[in-house]
C-alpha cells in the first residue's frame, strides 16, 4: 500500500515535498507528543520525534513564527504530518469526529497539511494555555468557558497570528490549525523514520 500511495503521489511531492520544520524555523520548540506515551492513546506512535509538513505550509507556519517573535513568543510543534496508518488507530480508540478524523477521508494532518501548535516565552518557557494538548473536552474549545483571561488572550492571539499566515482552525482544539489548502493534496501513508536520514 505504501509504495502505490508514494507512486501516485510522487508528482504532487515533487512539486511540494515534505520538509523537517526544523529547516524552516529554526527555533522551533518540538514536542512531538506521539513520539512519546503523554497523548490520548497513552502510548508511542511515532518512532522518532520528528514534524514535517508541506513546504508551502511549513512556509505559511515559518509566516506566523516570524510574527509571533515579534510578539516575544515561540511556536511549539506537537503534531504536523501523521501517516495514514497511525490515524487508523488513533479513530479505532476515539471514534469522535470532533477530535479524530475519521481514516476514511483522511484528514489535514495526513495530507501532511495541519500542524498542532502551543506557545512559549522568548525564553522557551511555556505560557498560560487554556488546556494540556489532546485535552479533549470543554477547555479544549476555543470559545470555552472558564479559562483564565491569560490563557484565552495566549490563544486568540495564537489564533489571530495562524490565521492571518494562510491557516484555519477547528473549533473543538485550540492546538489545531490545517492549511486552506489541504483538501487539495492527497491523504500520505509514508512512515515517519523513512523522512529520517
Amino acid at each position: 500500500m505504501i509504495a502505490v500511495i508514494a507512486v501516485l503521489t510522487a508528482p504532487a511531492l515533487a512539486a511540494d515535498p515534505l520538509v523537517d520544520i526544523r529547516s524552516i524555523i529554526p527555533d522551533v520548540i518540538l514536542d512531538v507528543r506521539y513520539a512519546t506515551a503523554a497523548n490520548f492513546l497513552q502510548k508511542s506512535v511515532y518512532p522518532v520525534p520528528v514534524a514535517f509538513l508541506r513546504r508551502s505550509t511549513a512556509e505559511k507556519l515559518s509566516l506566523a513564527a516570524d510574527l509571533l517573535r515579534a510578539q516575544r513568543r515561540r511556536l511549539v510543534v506537537y503534531d504536523a504530518y501523521r501517516p495514514l496508518s497511525v490515524q487508523k488507530e488513533m479513530w479505532a480508540k476515539k471514534p469522535d469526529r470532533r477530535y479524530v478524523a475519521d481514516p476514511a477521508r483522511g484528514s489535514a494532518h495526513n495530507r501532511a497539511a495541519a500542524v498542532d501548535v502551543g506557545l512559549t516565552d522568548a525564553a522557551g518557557r511555556r505560557v498560560a494555555l487554556p488546556s494540556d494538548f489532546d485535552e479533549f473536552g470543554p477547555t479544549a474549545r476555543h470559545a470555552a468557558a472558564g479559562v483564565s483571561p491569560a490563557a484565552r488572550a495566549e490563544v486568540e492571539g495564537l489564533k489571530r497570528v495562524m490565521e492571518g499566515a494562510g491557516f484555519r482552525s477547528l473549533a473543538d482544539e485550540w492546538w489545531h490549525y490545517e492549511d486552506t489548502e489541504a483538501k487539495n493534496w492527497p491523504v500520505l501513508d509514508i512512515p515517519l523514520r523513512d523522512l529520517t536520514p
